[in-house]
């Protein structure tokens, strides 16, 4: 199993780091895994800004030049990791910039003529690690799961991923957030894990 670790957050201090962390150290644990990538965003420099003019058009994302290497480890990889904090209800703007700019037509999906399109991206799964100051259930309770059903439905069921996992933890900016535990269930969610 290939795994692709797609990390979203500027500073290499925070609890998402942290978990990123872990999710190398339980994959590199895990004989199911071949090989491991990570894509840290902001190290990277990823331009999460769309532009489109006369020269570039929304309709030909799927063949930028520019967006190829990145292309290249969304298909390499049977399983995809992002590591994200939650800031407003939702993942950051550098992520969603990415996910704006890869999950294009005529790579992540094709449009059939009908109400849905045929996912091009089948047999893959993807977890998702992401951390917020609110409590637990904020996003259950207050926002109607927003962030779970923009991942799951909106995004990966649209490209025709199926496999979706959610670690979703609240209160993290409490000294009671019990960060050992939670970074533990990650480290051996990763070593375990076979698909």
């Amino acid at each position: 199993m290939n795994t692709l670790v797609i990390y979203t957050h500027p500073n290499h201090q925070s609890l998402s780091y942290a978990f990123l962390q872990e999710v190398l150290r339980g994959s590199r644990d895990n004989a199911a895994v071949n090989e491991i990538k990570v894509l840290d965003l902001y190290a990277e420099g990823f331009d999460p800004v769309l532009v489109f003019n006369e020269h570039k058009r929304r309709r030909d994302m799927h063949s930028d030049p520019k967006l190829a290497v990145y292309r290249e480890q969304l298909l390499w990889a049977d399983r995809i990791v992002l590591v994200y904090p939650i800031w407003w209800g939702r993942p950051p703007a550098m992520l969603m910039g990415y996910i704006d700019q890869m999950f294009a037509s005529g790579f992540a999906y094709k449009d059939k003529g009908g109400m849905l399109p045929e996912g091009l991206l089948k047999g893959k799964s993807v977890v998702c690690i992401s951390v917020m100051k609110g409590p637990a259930h904020y996003p259950l309770l207050w926002l109607g799961n927003a962030h779970k059903i923009l991942m799951k439905r909106a995004l990966f069921g649209y490209v025709g991923i199926r496999k979706v996992k959610f670690f979703e933890f609240g209160g993290m900016e409490s000294p009671r957030g019990r960060h050992a535990r939670k970074l533990g269930q990650v480290y051996r969610y990763f070593k375990t894990a076979v698909r």
